[in-house]
């Protein structure tokens, strides 16, 4: 009895191996299509599903099996979640996640990772996106994108040229990792005491607040426009800021803010910015997405065994 189960054993073991190892880079694709922690996490674990009931021992190219699997995937979720989304109470923004231990998440480079980009890839289709992804972030070929999204090679080259027109028109010149996070901590500073001169002297004219809360009291429920506006509200609770604790975490890729009361995380914060200033706020207050971003944290987590990471 043992020598038959063997070789099944052994042969879920190479399995559990391979989908181990390219497991970030799954996360990693779906995150980006999605914008969602939770979401991507879902896709992933329905492509290990998959992965186990495949006859292994025709796919050629593991990694290209399961690329295409997530991508498909994660296609057919955004199509659903930009439906769920329409129901959603006041501005959404993709959930932030901890990249203080894989600061690409699974990229040959971070593209398409920080928070202001993943919103406006919001604007493409699923199908845009994933290509815009794949090409940017992963640097897929064509022929592979085209065979991954089931399109044309000239097909899928005018939907990623078309992708980077707009989102190069949406974009803005970001500053350096350096300045990002001395704008963001000057902001928080100012906003503590209240500073609202030093607060509008940090943002763009044109600045825009947004903050995602799905109807959580205090969030703001529409975009705040303009330098004096988006200074105002970031002085018009006091009791919220004498209350809070903001620690520094790394996410996206970039600098971003936790601010907690009474020892909880409460909200998450970062910016966009260019040599104008800030143009960009968002604050996280929706506490699913807060609590998102900590469970993140242990995907880099080093697994005991290889089921641990599944």
């Amino acid at each position: 009895m043992h020598s038959e189960l063997c070789p099944t054993t052994s042969t879920l073991e190479e399995a559990v191996a391979v989908f181990v190892q390219h497991r970030t880079r799954l996360f990693g694709i779906a995150y980006r299509v999605l914008g969602s922690v939770v979401e991507a996490e879902d896709v992933v674990q329905e492509v290990w599903l998959r992965w186990q009931k495949t006859d292994r021992s025709v796919v050629i190219s593991p990694v290209a099996f399961l690329s295409s699997t997530t991508t498909r995937l994660a296609i057919n979720v955004a199509q659903s979640a930009r439906v769920r989304r329409e129901t959603y109470v006041g501005p959404w923004l993709p959930e932030p996640i901890d990249t203080s231990s894989d600061p690409e998440v699974g990229a040959q480079r971070a593209e398409a990772l920080e928070l202001a980009l993943l919103l406006v890839l919001e604007k493409l289709s699923p199908t845009e996106r994933a290509a815009y992804v794949l090409r940017e972030a992963f640097d897929y070929g064509y022929p592979e994108i085209a065979e991954i999204l089931q399109l044309s090679v000239v097909n899928v080259r005018k939907i990623v040229s078309r992708a980077r027109k707009h989102l190069s028109a949406e974009q803005r010149e970001s500053v350096d990792t350096a300045e990002h996070r001395r704008l963001l901590h000057a902001f928080v500073s100012a906003a503590r005491t209240g500073d609202v001169a030093s607060l509008e002297a940090l943002l763009a004219p044109d600045a825009v607040s947004l903050s995602d809360g799905n109807g959580i009291r205090g969030a703001a429920r529409i975009p705040v426009l303009g330098r004096a506006r988006v200074a105002n509200l970031a002085t018009a609770t006091p009791r919220f800021w004498r209350e809070a604790d903001p620690r520094l975490v790394d996410a996206n890729g970039r600098t971003g803010m936790m601010i907690y009361r009474d020892g909880d995380p409460a909200a998450f914060v970062t910016i966009a910015a260019s040599k104008e200033g800030i143009y960009k706020l968002m604050w996280v207050f929706n506490p699913s997405k807060i609590a998102a971003f900590f469970d993140s944290r242990s995907r880099f987590a080093v697994a005991q065994s290889p089921a641990d990471a599944l």
